[in-house]
């Protein structure tokens, strides 16, 4: 043959071009005698169509071999010329099977009338199950319309006609299969003829099996029951077929005959698919997964197998019945035992720990895999075909005991079912969907290959190649192939891990069946059992939630019944319904929502503990629904910082025009920060300590974008282009010690030092006037939370000017300053405003509260004085002292005005006492030797506890307005509540009282001995 074509390329450069590896070779085929006596012009018609195949070397050595075989024959080599020249489908088939399988090449060669399959359009998918069979029964001529069919030929002759049949079907499946545009498409048509093409081989087996037997088996019905992927219609090319065998006498033959005769007929039918002959073996017929496996008997009666599921099975023997389906034999035999099994499928969630046993059954799996094979594990291996099998397994089991629409034994079609129904999002299903078509498509280009049972992704180049041109990724090449390979394996075990250990699922299997089925009567009797005061009432909204045929609805049947029990577990099962209900009523509809109420690992059960526990909460995610988003994700609960919420308040300030939309927006912020704390809080991811931080933080950052707010109003209505003064806001109290609680005030100063040249009273004027707009902004009533600016603790109080000047404070403090005053600024921190000037102020403060020498004894007695007076005067009446949490007997007044004392003493020698928190004070102190590490360690916790206590009155009952935040509750019902905000279990009420008590006790005698002396 010349070394150049016709096209004037030569022919070793188009057979590099279309990725034949063995040029040479592939020369030396294109003159085999036999190949050109068959088409003369093979080079035109073959080379070309050699570049879309997954291995052109084998193709075209598989051609040559079949033209080899025909040669003789002129009806075959006339088709197998008829085949290369045409330009179609038919020279596509051809070339496609051959290059993707070798195997395929040789039993084309051995049995080279097969060319007639090839050439034959007809699809190998989508062909009626009986079509198939009465195909193979023809084939061992056998009658396809016989009750009972027996084979007319037997022994090897029948078996070798059985496997030939098989694979001449096997042919056409394939060559459909490998010529599809879209093979992931074909794929789940691909499965099912392959597993009907199976259930036609064990049909055809049994026939022979029968022709073997003297009175061809006729004292025993015989049913072959198809489990795994030949029960739910996805069978690999090459795969163990997994079958259980189901047997009854017929009448007047004994039981223990019958079971004799239907045990050879089973050994007959695995001998005729395994058992060595004329033609190479199908695959192996596995019984494994019958009752008590390998030790139990092969056939066993209906009876024996229902006994044996009501008694003995184990968990993963009901998950393998889910794919259950009669295949062979009798079938109407085959369909009772369908029948009865069913029933111990979709009951079995109900047995104890079924989800955790399933959980721990992928983790043995896993575990099994040889770790030199886990990275190439395209079946077992992390991220591979069974974790999307187990994961939509479990969802079937769990739920479909109460919802048919989704028992189907196919994985594909029940992660559909699954989709529809809601249990599943839409996204993931889809995602889940196109992994396992993909890797399921790359198994099946796997097996091909040499027809072989393997799962092994290949490792050399050559093997790579030829799967990625298979694959129809021939551009990519073998490390995209690999590279979509890892990415499929990430994304399935992420959709795994996400959906497979799903908190839901093993709270919805310990339901009973009427209790998952939320049925009315059963749901007001368990509600009632379960702590709900009006179970009727909360029927009712179960029933507005659930209603209807809508995915909402569908979704809300999932989650209801377990958080049913969720919000049973908080102290107010009602109330969390019922705000879940407005909460659904608001978000419903949005995308996101119940999507995210199913699929995350904590935030139905973290929605359900803290609409169930805080009044508070409730109402802030009401006003804020979006932060629901927060209970998926521990980050988003982490308080934000200063330098986050400044930059947050700038920009609002930048795009804002008017000064109440500005504010509204700040306080709005504010409320988000208080709606994030109190989530954190209510779910014990964060302290009170870092809780009074967090609010303090969002409180500051108010404050200082409402002065700004405040001061360009200001100047707006004075018709002045710049301020004449500067400003400064002092934060004082608990704002100042960084210490707030939901129910506080921001206690400040208003400080203002008139710009040089500025007149006195123009800059008082507007200092005021600013001072008076901040506090408007901050407490009028709007759509956001007020925060009330208190500022008695100016100089002369409420008896002084709201905002004093810095010159103003000097004369103030230098000549009529209290002790009470000194005290009070210990707390005084600047927190809005001129930095510089906030600089001056401490420095003009500093002598005063921490004063050198310390206090003299007058001044010590009228410290104890005021105290005394406080306790005597500023308790509410009809207050017991013991239980109010501020001014009460060790209660928080107590443990500040003690540190305060050993601040205002010794502060100016010790270092660690010049600082606005209560609990950083204690600390110096005891570490200075002030205070004894004992009384230390009493203080802390009484004032922790008072304080928790109190912000707990307020998350409890939804209300940071009142004297009630300051009193530990005598209502019973009240003080569970507290004791549930605080993360106590339920019925710790009178715990929690007894312990306040007695914490509140051991403080204040700490306090008559450290304060009073």
């Amino acid at each position: 043959m010349s070394a150049s074509t016709g096209r004037g390329t030569s022919l070793a450069t188009r057979l590099t071009r279309v990725g034949v590896a063995d040029v040479p070779r592939a020369e030396r085929l294109l003159t085999d005698a036999a190949l050109l006596s068959v088409d003369p012009d093979v080079v035109e018609h073959v080379v070309d169509g050699l570049r879309e195949v997954g291995d052109p070397d084998e193709a075209l050595l598989a051609v040559a071999k079949v033209a080899g075989a025909v040669r003789r024959d002129p009806e075959l080599s006339g088709l197998l010329r008829e085949v290369l020249a045409d330009d179609g489908p038919a020279r596509r088939r051809l070339l496609a099977l051959t290059g993707a399988s070798p195997a395929i090449g040789n039993t084309l060669a051995a049995h080279p009338a097969n060319l007639r399959v090839v050439a034959d359009p007809t699809p190998g998918t989508a062909v009626a199950a009986h079509e198939v069979r009465a195909e193979l029964l023809r084939a061992v001529e056998a009658d396809p319309d016989a009750a009972v069919p027996v084979a007319g030929i037997a022994g090897t002759p029948g078996i070798d006609a059985m496997r030939r049949a098989y694979r001449t079907r096997l042919l056409r499946i394939a060559a459909t299969d490998l010529t599809a545009d879209d093979p992931l498409s074909r794929l789940p048509g691909v499965g099912a003829a392959l597993a009907d093409l199976a259930a036609a081989a064990l049909e055809a087996s049994l026939a022979l099996a029968r022709a073997d037997l003297e009175d061809e088996g006729r004292g025993v019905r015989l049913a072959v029951i198809g489990m795994g992927k030949a029960g739910g219609r996805e069978l690999n090319y090459v795969s163990d077929v997994d079958v259980v065998y189901v047997a009854e006498p017929v009448d007047g033959t004994p039981e223990d005959e019958a079971m004799i005769t239907g045990a050879r007929l089973a050994a007959g039918l695995a001998r005729a698919c395994c058992a060595p002959a004329g033609e190479p073996a199908l695959w192996p017929v596995d019984a494994a997964l019958r009752p008590e496996g390998k030790d139990g008997p092969l056939v066993r009666t209906l009876a024996s197998h229902r006994a044996y599921y009501e008694r003995w099975a184990k968990t993963w023997e009901f998950q393998a019945l889910l794919k259950a389906r009669p295949l062979a034999g009798d079938v109407e035999l085959g369909r009772a035992y369908v029948d009865t099994v069913g029933p111990f499928v979709w009951s079995a969630v109900q047995r104890e720990n079924f989800v955790e046993d399933s959980q721990a059954m992928r983790r043995r799996v896993e575990a099994h895999v040889p770790r030199a094979e886990a990275d190439r594990q395209l079946k077992l291996g992390v991220g591979g075909l069974r974790d999307v099998e187990f994961t939509v397994q479990l969802l079937q089991l769990v739920h479909g005991r109460a919802d048919e629409t989704i028992r189907s034994p196919s994985t594909l079609t029940a992660l559909a079912a699954l989709a529809a129904g809601g249990y599943v999002g839409r996204e993931h299903a889809a995602q889940l969907a196109v992994c396992y078509r993909w890797m399921r498509t790359m198994e099946h280009r796997i097996q091909l290959h040499r027809l072989q049972r393997t799962h092994l992704v290949p490792t050399s180049e050559a093997d790579l190649r030829r799967l990625a041109r298979t694959m129809g990724m021939r551009a990519e090449g073998p490390e995209g192939l690999l590279d979509r390979w890892r990415a499929t394996r990430r994304e399935v075990r992420r959709l795994h891990e996400e959906l497979f250990y799903r908190p839901l699922l093993p709270a919805t299997a310990r339901l009973s069946t009427a209790e998952a089925a939320l049925a009315p009567e059963a749901a007001r009797a368990r509600l009632a059992a379960i702590g709900y005061r009006d179970p009727a009432g909360a029927v009712r909204h179960i029933a507005a939630l659930t209603d209807g045929v809508s995915r909402r609805a569908s979704i809300q049947r999932q989650l209801l019944p377990v958080m049913l029990g969720w919000f049973a577990d908080g102290a107010d099962p009602d109330g969390g319904l019922l705000a879940f209900r407005r909460l659904s009523d608001q978000l419903g509809t949005t995308h996101w929502y119940l999507k995210l109420l199913r699929d995350s690992g904590t935030a139905a059960h973290r929605l359900a503990q803290v609409l169930s526990t805080s009044r508070y909460v409730a109402d802030a995610l009401r006003r804020s629904p979006e932060s629901v988003t927060w209970l998926d994700d521990d980050a988003e609960l982490v308080p934000r910082s200063a330098e986050r919420l400044a930059g947050e308040a700038d920009a609002v300030l930048r795009r804002a025009s008017e000064p109440v939309p500005a504010v509204t927006a700040l306080r709005a912020l504010r409320r988000r920060e208080l709606a994030r704390t109190a989530v954190a809080d209510v779910l014990g991811v964060t302290t009170v300590v870092r809780a009074s931080q967090s609010l303090t933080v969002a409180a500051d950052a108010v404050l200082a974008g409402t002065l700004r707010v405040a001061e360009a109003d200001a100047r707006a209505a004075a018709g002045l282009e710049e301020s004449p003064t500067r400003l400064l806001v002092v934060a004082m109290g608990r704002l100042g010690g960084r210490e707030m609680a939901y129910s506080s005030d921001a206690d400040v100063l208003f400080v203002h030092d008139p710009v040089p040249g500025a007149d006195g009273k123009v800059a008082q004027d507007f200092a005021v006037a600013v001072a008076t707009r901040v506090r408007q902004l901050l407490g009028a009533v709007g759509p956001e939370p007020s925060l009330s600016v208190d500022a008695d603790l100016r100089p002369e109080g409420r008896n002084g000017p709201l905002a004093r000047s810095f010159d103003a404070h000097v004369e103030y403090y230098q000549r009529w300053s209290s002790p009470w005053e000194s005290q009070a600024l210990l707390r005084a921190r600047p927190v809005a405003g001129d930095h510089a000037l906030g600089e001056r102020f401490i420095a003009l403060i500093d002598p005063l509260r921490y004063p050198v020498g310390g206090l003299d004894a007058a001044t010590e007695r009228e410290i104890r004085r005021i105290k005394a007076r406080v306790e005597a005067e500023r308790l509410p009446r009809g207050v017991e002292p013991s239980r109010h949490l501020k001014l009460g007997r060790g209660g928080i007044s107590d443990v500040e005005w003690t540190a305060q004392l050993l601040q205002l003493q010794h502060a100016h020698a010790v270092p660690g006492l010049r600082t606005t928190s209560t609990l950083d004070a204690l600390d110096a102190a005891r570490d200075a030797g002030l205070i004894a590490a004992d009384d230390t360690a009493v203080l802390r916790e009484a004032w922790l506890l008072a304080s928790r206590v109190r912000d707990a009155n307020v998350l409890w009952t939804g209300r940071a307005e009142g004297a009630h935040a300051d009193v530990l509750p005598h209502d019973r019902t009240a003080l569970a509540g507290v004791a549930r905000v605080l993360g106590h279990p339920p019925g710790s009420g009178a715990m929690l009282e007894e312990t306040y008590l007695r914490t509140a006790r051991r403080a204040r005698a700490v306090v008559e001995r450290v304060f009073y002396g």
